[in-house]
């Protein structure tokens, strides 16, 4: 009997063992994909973190940074228009392209001079931040095994969120560095140069090869051509491809404020110090996150449905604790959202891509994408419109987070698809790549 794998350095211990059935090959596909997500999770800190500091510098009053950021939100929308095309280009393309694009509009959001001039960038800068989240989802589920594509996705998600916590980590420090929340994007522009990197080492995944082959390569022209994959969607899916967009518009619905308002609760209802809010969010996250793998395995025990279902029901009952409980009671508090959050998200992102045909599985991505802009949007400006002082962020986020729950009841309509080769679920008839067990 073969010991068992060790895990590679990456992946910390606490995280849990790399499940027998995994080779080097998928180790470092892995590692390559939250390699590029921990760039992107970076970038996503810096918004949730630093959005007091940014406010008070550009001019926001407290409403304004839900209409704000629920504008930038609104860049999912442009993302939508760019995944579809890994459906005819091919993932790792549009990858590595949407790797430039997080680099450029990093350092752009550096020296942005107005509120207007904050939200253009950081639409921009969401769109790309999107595609490259949705590309590495489906990057994993086309080259992972059929058992463990939760763990691939809940430990992607759980390793690049070290991304995250060196955003807020850095964030501690806001008010010694020079230029203040301005030299925070600067490391966000360091993507540019594993540009190359990633050219080396990313390959085509062998399904997307297989049925470029099968297609004869030929994705259309023009307008319909890109259209092709969207219209295929709705044409051939349109019960599973309604119940992921419900979900995905209700989970983020229920959770982005939560996120949103986290930084400027704790600093003003509780008169918390940045490097405060930062030892929250690291120490209490890094338990939390554990919810992406522990989500994924027992997904790939129990099934996507029960997991989903699960966690986003109990998810409205951690924020009201975090946003309505004794101070001494917020990490703990956090942890829970964190964890619930995350299992929920790994599980949705599972079945937007696992129940749909490599010909327009990116597209479906991209599907789940745009809803959640929508809810994403929505949610921050109704939340925003509600909040008029400091005091109103607890009672409108909370009233906000029960929404989660539609999500967990939209993922249970859906088909089962764990353990389930992607050919069997999503009946499609390009054979599967040569090797695949």
């Amino acid at each position: 009997m073969e010991p068992r794998r060790r895990n590679p350095w990456w992946i910390p211990p606490f995280l849990g063992r790399v499940p027998e059935g995994l080779d080097a090959r998928h180790l470092r596909l892995l590692g390559l994909m939250a390699l590029g997500l921990a760039f992107e999770q970076y970038n996503l800190s810096l918004v949730n973190s630093a959005i007091q500091q940014i406010a008070d510098d550009l001019g926001m009053g407290m409403g304004d940074i839900g209409r704000y950021t629920g504008a930038v939100r609104l860049g999912g929308f442009f993302s939508f228009l760019l995944v579809p095309l890994a459906d005819r280009l091919g993932r790792r393309r549009l990858f590595l392209v949407s790797l430039l694009g997080m680099s450029i509009t990093a350092l752009a959001t550096a020296v942005v001079q107005t509120p207007f001039q904050y939200a253009l960038v950081q639409l921009v800068a969401r769109a790309f931040l999107l595609t490259t989240a949705a590309l590495a989802v489906v990057i994993v589920v086309e080259e992972f095994p059929a058992a463990h594509r939760g763990w691939g996705l809940g430990m992607l998600v759980a390793v690049s969120a070290f991304g995250y916590g060196v955003g807020v980590g850095l964030f501690a420090a806001v008010d010694s560095l020079p230029f203040g929340w301005r030299a925070l994007y600067v490391p966000g522009v360091l993507t540019i140069f594993l540009i190359p990197f990633f050219r080396r080492e990313l390959r085509e995944t062998a399904r997307f090869e297989s049925h470029r082959a099968a297609s004869g390569g030929s994705g259309g022209a023009g307008v319909r051509g890109w259209l092709a994959p969207v219209l295929r969607l709705a044409r051939t899916h349109p019960v599973r491809a309604a119940a992921v967009g419900a979900a995905g518009l209700f989970g983020a619905m229920g959770s982005i404020a939560v996120f949103q308002y986290l930084s400027p609760f704790v600093q003003t209802v509780h008169g918390w110090r940045p490097w405060q809010y930062s030892l929250m969010v690291i120490s209490g996250g890094l338990l939390g996150m554990a919810g992406n793998v522990v989500g994924g395995r027992l997904a790939d025990r129990l099934g996507r449905r029960w997991v989903g279902l699960a966690a986003y029901g109990l998810y409205p009952a951690s924020v009201a604790a975090f946003y309505h409980g004794p101070a001494w009671a917020l990490v703990l508090a956090w942890v829970f959202i964190v964890f619930l959050g995350t299992a929920g998200d790994v599980v949705t992102r599972a079945l937007s891509t696992e129940l749909f045909p490599t010909s327009h599985r990116s597209t479906a991505m991209g599907w789940l994408t745009l809803l959640q802009t929508a809810g994403w949007t929505l949610g921050l400006v109704l939340v925003g419109s509600g909040t008029a002082v400091a005091g109103d962020i607890g009672r409108t986020v909370s009233w906000m987070a029960l929404v989660a729950a539609l999500a967990g009841v939209a993922l249970w309509t859906l088909p089962e698809s764990g353990r389930r080769e992607l050919e069997e679920v999503s009946g499609e008839a390009f054979p599967r790549p040569a090797g695949e067990g």
